[in-house]
């Protein structure tokens, strides 16, 4: 398990592109210091880095300190995104890694990322190879480190841009973007060959006995789930055994990455920087070996892969303290932006969907009641394709909306799948996701449709049992109808959403402003509203986002003060 003191860092379990925490002591907050000189910004972000698996618990280092590239280009935000907002706000801006999947040997330059003032950015097809990756600096032709660890490799080219930055003397913002843990990716004739990650010669011993947490949900003997999850069959001994070693080298190829970030902090100690420098540490998504039986991989809904750590550290923000607010990674552009002195008019110019990150809040036992979330929505379309040489298989119809939310007395889980089965959670009582309570049964006249380019179709689709069922875990005399009605309107609106819908959707729903949170939402004034709003469901499985195939969409005629009859208005 990972441990639950990080000196000097406030940690943010964080909801995949998503967050939500867990509460604990913190220290007494300092008033966020009010400086002449404008803040730095640090933000380290890994690949595929699990929190559930305790992979945070191997980073001592960590502990003790703190869509793709041409459709990026082709909506236009290469001209308007966050390092460009940043140096206007008189930031120098400096990025090293990873910035998009497809950005490539052949694109690099159509056009060059803006925005920056440095950039060192890793290019596909060599993105994941951590022994041959290529590199391309600024406006120059990429360059190839074949034969040097990837790690390292980016760990001195952060430390140079650090070192600019430190001379040039202005406020500046640092992303540095390692693929570790993420698996090693060789392409092969343009066929992708996936293979365990690889750690540096110096860290490949490390770990000799240690295993992935064998939690109840791991290669539990009764499947769960829904899908093509159902149907995996118990690993054996030798799969077990080859995905604890899978397990070991992520731990292991992480070890260069908590050296890079020791690294960075001496380096803002010796210029005497670091107490007016916020440092953010998180991972683009989780990571899931064996649990529910699945091999190595992510892009599900369950709590290993979108439950990801992040961790703050900086002026103002509390010591060793862990949160239960929810917050995403939408979040963070407008928190940076904030932390810049961009001022609140402005950032809303920029129309995105996050809220700033409240970390003046964080100390306080009513930071809740005064952080408008309790929601993060999660969606994927298409195809899986498990990793490891157990896993190297394509599952059809991954193509999946879902909701989590998490509030006073409830903590839930709520997915609907293209092929129109459901999972419901009530992690109150079920934390690893083994009790789907929304009701499994055949139904011959509600069979899915069929899929696209597909027949490998379940032979019945889920349905709610007639049987109403109480759920006591959210404190509200409410039936499993009444709630589903809720959470499918919710999640109606959150698969379109924007700006302030995706931040406040109770109150698209309800625009007099009655309902805040999905316990006032259950009040039983509601009943026939919810029950009339559409449901949300897929007409068909398609291998990507096609909007017509994915059943009604929110609009503002459907909220409550639309409704004609006077029994409609909101009080």
């Amino acid at each position: 398990m990972a441990e639950r003191s990080f000196s000097r860092w406030t940690l943010i379990w964080c909801l995949m592109l998503a967050s939500w925490d867990s509460i604990a002591n913190s220290l007494k907050q300092q008033p966020i210091a009010q400086s002449a000189r404008k803040p730095n910004l640090i933000f380290i972000l890994t690949d595929d880095q699990d929190l559930h698996m305790g992979s945070l618990s191997y980073m001592p280092l960590l502990k003790q300190h703190m869509g793709g590239y041409p459709k990026f280009v082709s909506q236009g935000f290469n001209d308007a995104y966050l390092p460009i907002w940043l140096q206007e706000a008189g930031y120098d801006t400096y990025y090293v890694g990873k910035l998009f999947n497809a950005q490539s040997t052949s694109n690099y330059d159509k056009p060059h990322a803006a925005g920056w003032t440095g950039s060192d950015f890793l290019l596909d097809p060599y993105t994941y190879e951590y022994y041959n990756a290529i590199f391309q600096r600024n406006k120059d032709p990429p360059t190839s480190y074949q034969g040097e660890y990837s790690t390292d490799v980016m760990a001195q080219k952060a430390f140079g841009f650090l070192d600019d930055a430190i001379e040039a003397d202005r406020p500046f913002f640092l992303t540095i973007a390692p693929t570790a843990p993420h698996s090693n990716v060789h392409f092969n004739n343009n066929t992708a060959e996936q293979s365990m990650p690889r750690p540096a010669p110096r860290h490949r011993s490390l770990f000799q006995d240690t295993r992935v947490p064998r939690t109840p949900n791991f290669n539990p003997d009764v499947s769960s789930g829904a899908s093509w999850i159902l149907t995996l069959a118990k690993q054996n001994q030798s799969n077990l055994d080859y995905n604890d070693e899978w397990y070991r080298n992520r731990l292991r190829a992480l070890q260069a990455v908590d050296e890079m970030i020791g690294g960075v902090v001496d380096r803002l100690e010796r210029a005497h920087m670091l107490q007016n420098t916020y440092l953010f540490f998180s991972t683009d998504n989780g990571y899931s070996i064996g649990q529910h039986r699945r091999q190595p991989g992510k892009q599900c809904a369950f709590e290993e892969d979108i439950n990801i750590p992040l961790i703050v550290r900086g002026p103002g923000v509390p010591e060793g303290h862990l949160t239960e607010i929810v917050t995403s990674h939408i979040d963070l552009a407008p928190t940076f932006l904030s932390l810049a002195g961009v001022a609140d008019a402005q950032i809303a110019q920029y129309e995105l969907d996050g809220s700033v990150i409240p970390f003046h809040l964080l100390d306080s036992l009513h930071s809740e009641q005064t952080w408008p979330q309790e929601h993060v929505n999660v969606e994927m379309w298409g195809i899986i394709m498990s990793e490891g040489e157990h896993g190297f298989v394509l599952y059809p119809n991954h193509t999946y909306k879902a909701l989590r939310v998490i509030g006073d007395g409830y903590d839930l889980l709520y997915t609907v799948w293209c092929s129109n089965e459901h999972e419901l959670y009530d992690m109150t009582k079920d934390p690893w996701q083994m009790d789907n309570i929304y009701v499994e049964r055949t139904r011959s006249d509600n069979l899915a449709m069929p899929a696209a380019g597909f027949n490998d179709r379940p032979s019945s689709a889920a349905s709610l049992a007639s049987t109403e069922q109480i759920l006591s875990s959210i404190n509200v005399t409410t039936t499993l109808s009444h709630l589903l009605s809720r959470l499918d309107a919710l999640l109606l609106v959150l698969k379109t959403c924007q700006m302030d819908e995706c931040r406040y959707p109770w109150s698209a729903l309800h625009p007099a402003g009655s309902v805040h949170s999905l316990r006032d939402a259950l009040d039983s004034r509601f009943d026939e509203f919810y029950r009339t709003r559409p449901k949300v469901q897929y007409e068909r499985c398609e291998r990507g986002y096609f909007p017509a195939s994915e059943g009604a969409m929110w609009d503002g005629s459907m909220s409550f003060r639309s409704m004609e009859h006077e029994v409609w208005i909101d009080p």
